[in-house]
């Protein structure tokens, strides 16, 4: 239950309204056993008035069952005598209009204050796993799923809405039921109810055992719908590849196989969960046969104190009305237990530590103002070593290009220098500092991306420019647009900077997205720019409005640049070749082309081609 008591700390900012709940469940209670207490007046009205005895000498109000019993039944009865019968009635229908009103007034009154709870308790959770997501280095994403992350977030956490959120309710009402049903219930007759108490452990023992394997069950069924989201997610993104190479059958048999493996847990698991609720039933039953019969020897023997037919049918009216919410407690033992493996799979989230954070006391890097130095980095993917050793220096305003075959550590490097993943061995400074003694938020203020994907969001355009500064001005904005050559493309369109790119950037061109994702790197205005093959997807013409683009941001600036096209990187101050994780040639472009090295063969197969 380690994970339930999670989601109950999680009740802590709303402790106003889980007083405010308690507080009408009480009410709500007492006038709900009241309503209960009504009916022995009520009999006697219908089947006894006629044979009313009232003792010359009203009995005292005491506190043990004999004396209240008493007490009681000479109140009601002298009530009933002065009266009449008739109006006796009437005033009885009027109670029973007043208690339960009062009774469902405070009952809506425990449901408006839960929602709050309900609700935003869900709202913190979904909360916590987004700014987790967020922490979390990019090495985490490379060995999970997307869809299997997405059904956390979304399904996992909705399952535990239904299952554990919903049954605090119960847990908050129930028990206030059971303690006041069971203890009226001790007070009119002890015997009778030690039944009830011997019973109810065996009920919740044979409920315990099914909810023990309904949680194991669960969280089998939970991964397994990660795995279906993931494989339509795939089938979504991929549908073009499919589609092209007629592919569609193996994609549905794939899809079809892990579907039908989810729908055989679901089988299983709500078979169990659905055993609950008859079990409790068919206990009950029982104990109300015992119940019935003993509390039956008990009002016709002689000695019954004061335990008459009447105070017995409320008696069993009380039991029938603690029947419920037992039954209503073990459906929710049912349901936490198969909410806590949602629990479990939202807290493997959660509890993932981020490799990469801030250092306790950070060394203060206000910008460049020298050189960033790669010192004997060698990095690993696994057990894979892909950067072996490597030393380099960028000093302040020089444009450094990585080229070299695919696979040979480009795009790793580019990512170690902001620190979205850490070096296995060595180390990278910046003006002597090394990265990892600075503020995570202060160095990556430091760098500009631009990437080979323009990674745009369902937003406007100038919300997605405006994401590196927030604070800029709709000026800045389009000044950024105007050197990244976008400006005239924007002001096409008819809501202008106002239109919403769709999902990804889908309503806009390959070169229109770049140019937007080169705007929103200029309006950052960084001291150092990574550029990771910006152009290698374009055409022409786009090519070429982005290069002008990009050379403009790399003006006056320090850049990193990942190129496949040695075309666009022939000026720069310095060219590093990167193979199989080596530096294996660096120099200017008419230098290597003189070496006749990896280099030359690159630009040669690119001039034929």
């Amino acid at each position: 239950m380690k994970g339930f008591w999670q989601i109950v700390k999680l009740l802590k900012n709303y402790k106003g309204y889980v007083a405010g709940n308690v507080f009408f469940n009480v009410l709500a209670t007492l006038f709900s056993l009241v309503s209960l207490g009504i009916v022995a007046p009520f009999l006697t009205i219908l089947f006894n008035f006629n044979n009313i005895q009232l003792p010359e000498k009203a009995p005292e109000f005491g506190y043990t069952t004999e004396e209240f019993l008493n007490y009681i039944k000479y109140q009601s009865e002298a009530f009933i005598v002065n009266n009449g019968a008739r109006e006796s009635l009437i005033y009885f229908c009027l109670l029973i209009v007043i208690v339960f009103f009062l009774k469902n007034v405070t009952r809506y009154m425990t449901l408006y204050f839960i929602t709050p709870i309900r609700i935003g308790v869900i709202r913190d959770i979904r909360e916590a796993m987004h700014d987790k997501v967020l922490s979390l280095h990019l090495g985490y994403y490379s060995e999970e799923r997307k869809g299997d992350i997405i059904s956390r977030v979304s399904s996992d956490v909705n399952e535990v809405e239904i299952s554990i959120i919903s049954s605090l309710e119960m847990v908050f009402r129930d028990p206030i039921l059971i303690l006041t049903y069971l203890g009226s219930m001790i007070f009119m007759s002890w015997k009778l109810s030690l039944f009830v108490l011997v019973l109810l452990p065996i009920s919740g023992f044979l409920i315990s055992i099914i909810g023990k394997s309904l949680k194991g069950a669960s969280r089998r069924g939970q991964s397994k719908l990660g795995e279906v989201l993931s494989v339509f997610e795939e089938s979504l993104s991929g549908l073009r590849i499919i589609q092209a190479f007629n592919a569609q059958k193996a994609t549905h048999d794939r899809f079809t196989e892990t579907n039908n493996a989810f729908y055989r847990l679901m089988v299983k698991l709500y078979r169990k969960h659905y055993l609950g609720s008859p079990l409790t039933e068919v206990l009950s039953s029982i104990t109300l046969a015992i119940l019935i019969f003993f509390g039956g020897q008990l009002v016709l023997s002689e000695d019954n104190a004061g335990f008459t037919g009447e105070f017995f049918i409320t008696f069993l009216l009380i039991f029938s009305q603690l029947i419920t919410p037992a039954k209503s407690f073990s459906q929710a033992y049912f349901k936490i237990q198969k909410g806590l493996a949602s629990v479990e799979r939202i807290n493997d989230i959660l509890d993932a530590e981020p490799q990469i954070t801030s250092p306790k006391n950070p060394k203060s890097l206000p910008g460049l103002s020298n050189s960033i130095t790669i010192e004997n980095v060698r990095f690993k993917y696994g057990q894979t070593e892909v950067l072996k050793g490597l030393d380099l220096e960028i000093k302040k305003g020089q444009k450094v290009a990585l080229v070299g075959p695919s696979g040979g550590g480009k795009s790793t490097l580019a990512n170690l220098v902001p620190r979205f993943y850490e070096v296995s061995e060595g180390q990278i400074c910046i003006d002597g500092t090394n990265i990892k003694d600075v503020d995570l938020h202060e160095l990556r203020s430091m760098f500009g991306v631009v990437s080979q994907e323009s990674i745009l969001f369902n937003d406007t355009i100038r919300n997605n420019i405006r994401m590196s500064k927030p604070e800029a001005t709709d000026e800045e904005i389009e000044q950024a647009a105007k050197i990244a050559n976008a400006h005239d493309f924007i002001s096409e369109f008819e809501n202008g900077y106002e239109t919403n790119v769709g999902d990804g950037g889908g309503k806009l061109s390959g070169g229109q997205k770049q140019r937007i994702s080169i705007a929103r790197a200029v309006l950052k205005n960084p001291p150092v720019l990574i550029l990771d093959e910006a152009t290698s997807a374009l055409d022409t013409e786009s090519e070429r409005l982005v290069q002008t683009a990009i050379n403009r941001l790399m003006d006056n600036r320090t850049s990193l640049v990942i190129a496949h096209r040695l075309s666009t990187i022939q000026h720069v101050d310095k060219i590093v070749v990167i193979e199989n994780g080596e530096i294996v040639e660096s120099g200017t472009h008419d230098e290597l082309l003189t070496q006749g090295g990896t280099y030359k063969k690159l630009y040669d197969l690119q001039s034929f081609a």
